[in-house]
């Protein structure tokens, strides 16, 4: 499968295509570069995101995910840049606890696209699966909601 590495400023982060579509945006390098049309626009566009948030990834998405773990994704992606649900108000949205809806939303392979940064805890931030953990689930909710200071462009790793 078809990976491509970029700078953010969260790092490094790795896309993945399969057939066409993304279906995982990992936290890190990764070791296998592969420059595709797809993967070029899929950076591209992530990296003016990081300049501006906002707006609905343009590309076919599809994590490998349960049919649960999907309906909560789906969730994630009806949320608005800079607004946030409770893990609780998720699971009334789609069932299940607010632990499974945690556990889902745990194991989203397409982070920051599929906005799991967007759900709390009842008591605050809850986790976040990047490298940063909830510092970086706090800068992000910060970047979209128009309060963090200058923002350094990514650019595709060659």
């Amino acid at each position: 499968m078809p990976q491509l590495s970029m700078h953010s400023p969260l790092g490094s982060l790795t896309l993945t295509e399969e057939d066409g579509a993304l279906i995982s945006l990992d936290w890190g390098r990764g070791r296998d570069q592969e420059n595709t049309p797809f993967l070029e626009q899929a950076c591209a566009w992530l990296d003016a995101w990081f300049d501006h948030p906002g707006g609905v990834f343009p590309l076919p998405m599809r994590p490998h995910g349960t049919v649960y773990q999907r309906r909560v994704w789906d969730v994630l992606l009806t949320i608005p840049c800079g607004q946030t649900l409770t893990y609780g108000e998720v699971a009334s949205l789609v069932g299940g606890s607010p632990r499974s809806v945690g556990g889902a939303v745990g194991s989203n392979p397409i982070p920051i696209l599929i906005p799991c940064h967007r759900v709390l805890g009842a008591k605050g931030l809850g986790g976040f699966s990047s490298d940063g953990g909830v510092d970086d689930k706090r800068w992000l909710l910060e970047l979209e909601r128009g309060e963090t200071g200058g923002v350094q462009s990514c650019l595709p790793v060659s």
